[in-house]
């Protein structure tokens, strides 16, 4: 039925081509010719023949996770909430928030201030306040952090700065590695 779109030199059952790509669209997607008769719609047949456009592209894969993904633009300023329920959020904005998610991702143009508790997060933006990343932190080098940072593994790439009240998450989910005295304190200026 597609094969003709592709080919945009024929229209389906050997008719004219029509003067538009809509037109082209609409007609291959009735399983009809322009000429032939269509199914009343007290027939049980025209239940069958007819093809919602819709719900083709609207289809879900079965097989996949429903991925909910939050993207707070450029321009943007999200302020004074709770996120909850989202795989992955995208800040190209500002966002001042307290939230628990799976993945935090803050552009060269995004700010984060607040709460943050991940498991995988990659700042090349701003993020200020408590951060916490259950597996990896990932600081490119236009990224900035700081605050009280707790991680499972590190990667900073040059010129990327992690300043404030640091510390190396231990075996446990989410709890802070046993080690005698305080936290330790760190500042990465960029080289």
């Amino acid at each position: 039925m597609f094969d003709n779109l592709r080919k945009g030199n024929a229209s389906p059952s050997g008719s004219t081509p029509s003067s538009s790509p809509y037109a082209r669209v609409q007609e291959a997607l009735s399983n009809t010719s322009p000429g032939a008769k269509t199914p009343t719609p007290e027939s049980p047949k025209a239940e069958s023949t007819r093809v919602d456009a819709t719900h083709i592209a609207a289809a879900p894969d079965k097989t996949e996770a429903p991925v909910s993904k939050l993207i707070v633009g450029p321009d943007i300023k999200l302020k004074g909430v709770e996120i909850t329920d989202c795989n992955t959020l995208v800040v190209e904005g500002r966002v001042e928030a307290a939230m628990e998610s799976r993945v935090l991702q803050i552009a060269e143009i995004g700010a984060f201030v607040g709460k943050a508790g991940v498991d995988m997060a990659e700042i090349r933006g701003r993020f200020e306040g408590e951060l916490t990343v259950r597996k990896q932190l990932v600081i490119r080098a236009t990224g900035h952090v700081s605050g009280k940072i707790r991680y499972g593994k590190l990667s900073i790439e040059e010129g990327g700065e992690l300043s404030g009240d640091i510390d190396v998450m231990g075996p446990g989910p989410g709890l802070p590695a046993n080690r005698p005295g305080p936290a330790a304190k760190v500042s990465i200026p960029p080289i």
